[in-house]
């Protein structure tokens, strides 16, 4: 998927204009080019990231115990509302046949999946499918905890709430102990 930079700039003059500004104004004259830089650089940069290169470097480790990553930081945009929510996310899996990724691999695979319009379920699940599909581990977890501004800015405002998901795979869900090990972390 490509993203279309002159479509985006479009998109946010309609918008300007649909809110009554002075798109000519000197805060406004330039925002459509600096908003489409932005998505197509930065908040929509996961649409043209191959969450397989991300995982491909791989290292064979004797190593089969539970390897976790926390506090991962997640910024992401709501698909409904088109606002920000943002928060933590721990990713932990425990390998087999010793093959392991490189730690920032773990972060950089949250990264792919949180710049891309989201609901967090899916992105929760997102990671963990494509830590299984690549790596093929005994088990994946994944837990995100984020605030998301379309709760706390408009409709309910529920400011200070936090969501969180999980999604577990194989060991992770299927054995208790090992359950039991990633979500204490």
């Amino acid at each position: 998927m490509s993203i279309d930079q002159k479509k985006l700039e479009q998109a946010t003059l309609l918008f300007l204009e649909g809110l009554g500004l002075d798109t000519e104004d000197q805060h406004f004259k330039n925002t459509p080019a600096r908003v489409a830089r932005a998505w197509k650089q930065d908040f929509g940069a996961g649409y043209e990231m191959d969450p397989e290169k991300v995982l491909t470097v791989t290292f064979s480790d004797d190593y089969d115990e539970m390897i976790v990553v926390k506090d991962i930081p997640v910024l992401s945009y709501c698909a409904h509302h088109v606002v920000p929510f943002f928060g933590k996310a721990k990713v932990g899996y425990v390998p087999n046949n010793r093959r392991i990724t490189g730690l920032s691999k773990l972060a950089r695979i949250v990264d792919v999946f949180a710049k891309r319009l989201q609901v967090q379920e899916r992105l929760t699940r997102q990671v963990a499918s494509a830590i299984n599909d690549i790596l093929k581990p005994k088990g994946v977890g994944v837990v995100i905890s984020a605030s998301h501004m379309c709760m706390s800015h408009r409709g309910v405002r529920a400011v200070g709430s936090e969501t969180v998901t999980s999604c577990l795979i194989g060991c992770m869900r299927d054995e208790p102990e090992t359950r039991a090990e990633f979500l204490q972390f």
